[in-house]
C-alpha cells in the first residue's frame, strides 16, 4: 500500500538538487568542453543556492559534492524495526545518536558490496549490540516526501523488520550511538528527525501487527 504524502522540502532545496543532478549527469555524458563548462556553471549555481539557503559556507558545499560523479542516483539508507513483547504490547528497538542525543531506528548508509539486508544486519549489530535476522521489507520511502529536515542528497530509505537472535547484552558502539532501549508507540523519546520521523515508526508498528500486509512505499 502506498503512503499518502506530499513533498515537504522547501522549493529552493528541490531546485538546487535538480540543478546539481542536471550538472552531474551533463558532466558525465558530455564530450564537448564548452558544454562541460556550462554544466560546471550550473553546478556552481546549485552550490550557491544550497549555501545561501542553508547558511553553510560555499567551500563546504563544494566539498560536499566534489566526489559526486557519474550518473546521479539516490543514496540508500537502511533502517531496521526490531520488536520485543512489552508489558503493554510490542516495543520497538531504538538507539541514541551521540551526535544529537536523540533516538532513531538502527541504520545508516548501505556500503558498496553489501546487499541491503546485509547492511541492515551490520548496522543493528554495530549500533545496538544485537544480532538479528532480517525477515521482511516493510517500506521504501523517498526521504524528501516525509517530514525530515532539508537534505542535500536524494535519498531512498529502506525499512526492514528483523527478529532479534542474539542473547548478549545490548550496547551502543560508542562511536555513533551511546544508548539502546525499547519503546512503546505511545512513549517514543525525542527522535533524530534527520534519520526517522514519528509517523514512520508508527507505520512500523502498524505493519508489524499485520504480517501479511504489503510494503509501504514513496
Amino acid at each position: 500500500m502506498a503512503t499518502v504524502a506530499s513533498n515537504v522540502e522547501p522549493k529552493w532545496v528541490e531546485w538546487a538538487k535538480r540543478l546539481q543532478t542536471m550538472a552531474q549527469n551533463g558532466l558525465h555524458y558530455s564530450q564537448d568542453r564548452y558544454d562541460s563548462a556550462r554544466y560546471e556553471a550550473i553546478a556552481e549555481i546549485a552550490n550557491e543556492m544550497m549555501a545561501l539557503g542553508s547558511g553553510t559556507g560555499i567551500e563546504k558545499v563544494r566539498e560536499l559534492f566534489a566526489h559526486e560523479a557519474g550518473h546521479a542516483t539516490p543514496k540508500l539508507d537502511v533502517r531496521v524495526a526490531a520488536f520485543r513483547d512489552g508489558a503493554g504490547g510490542p516495543e520497538i528497538l531504538l538507539v541514541r545518536e551521540r551526535r544529537d542525543g536523540r533516538w532513531t531506528l538502527p541504520g545508516g548508509w548501505a556500503d558498496v558490496g553489501e546487499t541491503p539486508s546485509e547492511a541492515a544486519r551490520r548496522e543493528v549489530r554495530e549500533e545496538s549490540g544485537f544480532e538479528v535476522e532480517i525477515t521482511r521489507l516493510l517500506a521504501v520511502y523517498d526521504k524528501r516526501m516525509h517530514a525530515h529536515p532539508p537534505e542535500s542528497y536524494y535519498i531512498y530509505k529502506l525499512f526492514f523488520e528483523a527478529k532479534i537472535t542474539g542473547s548478549h547484552s545490548p550496547t551502543g558502539d560508542g562511536f555513533e550511538t551511546d544508548a539502546v532501549d525499547f519503546f512503546a508507540p505511545n512513549a517514543l523519546p525525542e527522535l533524530s528527525l534527520n534519520r526517522v520521523v514519528p509517523q514512520q515508526i508508527l507505520k512500523m508498528f502498524e505493519l508489524h501487527a499485520a504480517p501479511g500486509a504489503p510494503a509501504a512505499f514513496d
